[in-house]
Formats: C-alpha cells, structure tokens, sequence
C-alpha cells in the first residue's frame, strides 16, 4: 500500500512560510537563479477562484509519468567521507560513490536545500528531487589542488565523477560550513569554488555551537558571526537562505533559528534543517515545517538504527512503502493523483494540477 508520509508541523512553521511569502517580491538587481529559486508571494493566491495552471509546452500529461509533486522528498546528511570511518555519521568514497550511482540509477535529481524549501523544483518530468547536504565543511568534503580542482576521492570530486556518466544527476549539493571552511583561514577560495559551480552554502554556527544549550543572544551571535564570515567571503549579492542545526539542537527559543540579529549582522533563513530522521515532507504538502525540516542520514542497511538510515528509506520510497515526489516537468505546476488533493498547502493552490 503506498502511504504519504505525514509528519507534525512546528510552531514556528508559520512565522517561516511567512517569510518565505514575502521572499517572493525580489529586489530588481537579484540574480536571476536566485529568483527561480523562491518560492511564490502570497499575492499569488489572493483573492477568486483557483485557475488551472498552464501547462509548459514540452511538459506531459501528469498522469503519464504518475506525477507526485506531493511525495515525499530525500534530504541526505553527509558528514566525512574517509577511509577508515570513525563513527556511523562517516561514510567510505566507495561508499558514497555507490550511494549516488543508485540515486542516479532510480532517476533522482539533485536540488539544493534552497530549491527545496522555495518549492521550486525544476527537474525533469518522471524524475524525483533528492538533497545532498554536508555538515561541519571538512577537508574529505572539499579540498583544491594547486591547479584549483577538487582532490580525488573527496565528497565533491566523486559527486562530478558521478555527474559526468550520469549527464541528468546534477552535480550540486548544500555545504553547511563552519569559520575556516575547510581548513582554510576565512574560507574565501573554497568557497568562491563552491559558489562559481552552483552549490549552495548554508550556515552551521561558526563554532558548531549546539544551540540548544546556550542563551538566545549567544545563539543570535553563532549563526550571525558564522553569517558575516560566508558573506565577506563571497560576491556581495551572495545570501545565506538554509541553516543546519549542529547536533541537531534546536534553540530554546525556536524562533531563533530562523531569523536573529547580532552586532550589525541580521539573517533570516527559508529553510531550518534538522539531523537525521527520515524523508522530508513535500515542499507543497500542508505537512511540511520550513522551520524543522527533517534529513537522513547517510548509512547502509547495517549498524545502529539501520531502519532510520539512507538505504532503508531509499527502499521504502522506490517500493512505494513511503510515496515519492515524482516531478511532472513543469515548475510552475503542483501536480499530483485527485485524492491526495486534502494535503495540498493552501498557498499553493493556484498552481494545483490533479488529475
């Protein structure tokens, strides 16, 4: 039987989506991708009766690729990639490269962590979205050589090896980097790397402070600092939408986790991520939490918790198990089978094709 999966929302979920509304209205100098990526202003769904979106001219019929832009999507979490792994957040390169060789096999696409959460996900139809997020920005993650090009068997090396027998598994993926990114003072050339080939970079606090166990100006001071130091490093219309929650400690105050101020340094996030659970609700489904959105952790089908880790869910989402966002081809368009309908969230009612 497949099942959507359902998961509580936080309370601080609608403050978020709040937020993300009125993301919609960009300034007129913001780069063009960074637009794509936003989700939609709630003047989108103001007021009369919902019209059927418009069809993209080289989109099919929604029911002819079984189109579910309301399954369930996959946030993958990576931590080291060695070796000779140390705990069971660690992965072997062959590990991960096997990892993305079947992600490629079973049609998923890779969208960062801010297509996600701006529910703008463009990927072709009958493919579904996955998200490769990497915390704490060690140097097996990401490394140059003197010539600038990633280090064999690092996360990123082996991801565009991957990309490169596989031309539509996208080789892009969100970094949740701390101060001194890796190991490099500032971060500014491995960042502007990062930057130049489409990833995305996220905030992890600059010292990795659990943010659960300190006071709310110790945590506005974390995530600012860590911000400040991202920005200086980059091109100036560079912004920092997506934080990952070290340890997975969310602040007493959640509210904190998306938007604070320290110093002269304000932030505000889209999207909250959280450590290793399970499948992320669709970004269009009335289930999903901007402000604690859920990930899965990278493992194979033994050690602790092997029920929770990344090659049981990949299972359950390729049997049905748990349904799966399959994309209809048109990211203007929400489409999904008639009776999932009731889940649908209400801002993205205009852009609704059941079918």
């Amino acid at each position: 039987m497949v099942r959507p999966l359902r998961l509580g929302a936080a309370a601080a979920a609608a403050a978020l989506l709040t937020l993300a509304g009125c993301a919609g209205n960009t300034a007129p100098d913001e780069p063009e991708d960074r637009k794509a990526e936003r989700a939609p202003g709630a003047a989108d769904t103001a007021g009369g009766e919902r019209d059927s979106p418009s069809p993209s001219p080289s989109a099919p019929d929604p029911a002819a690729v079984d189109a579910d832009e309301l399954g369930a999507v996959p946030v993958l979490m990576y931590h080291q990639i060695v070796d000779d792994p140390q705990s069971v957040y660690d992965r072997t390169p062959e590990d991960f490269r096997a990892e993305l060789e079947r992600l490629a096999r079973e049609d998923y696409v890779p969208v960062t962590a801010r297509a996600l959460t701006g529910g703008r996900i463009d990927i072709p139809a009958g493919t579904h979205p996955v998200v490769l997020t990497f915390d704490d920005s060690t140097v097996s993650q990401l490394a140059l050589d003197a010539s600038g090009k990633p280090k064999p068997d690092t996360a990123v090396a082996v991801l565009h090896d991957v990309a490169a027998k596989h031309p539509d598994f996208r080789p892009v993926a969100t970094f949740f980097v701390n101060g001194d990114p890796f190991a490099e003072p500032g971060g500014q050339r491995t960042l502007g790397w990062l930057h130049d080939h489409g990833f995305e970079i996220g905030n992890h606090t600059l010292r990795h402070t659990t943010l659960g166990t300190v006071s709310g100006s110790e945590v506005q001071r974390a995530v600012a600092r860590n911000q400040k130091a991202i920005t200086d490093a980059l091109p100036d219309d560079v912004t920092v939408d997506s934080l990952a929650l070290p340890n997975g400690s969310m602040p007493s105050d959640a509210g904190l986790a998306v938007e604070g101020s320290s110093g002269d340094t304000d932030y505000r996030h889209a999207g909250v991520y959280l450590v290793g659970a399970n499948p992320a609700p669709s970004p269009f489904s009335s289930d999903f939490d901007p402000a604690a959105i859920p990930r899965i952790r990278s493992q194979g089908p033994d050690g602790p918790d092997a029920n929770f880790a990344s090659a049981s869910w990949l299972d359950k989402l390729a049997d049905g198990t748990v349904a799966r966002y399959t994309s209809d081809g048109d990211p203007d368009r929400v489409s999904f089978p008639a009776d999932r309908e009731p889940s649908l969230a209400a801002p993205f009612e205009n852009r609704a094709q059941p079918y």
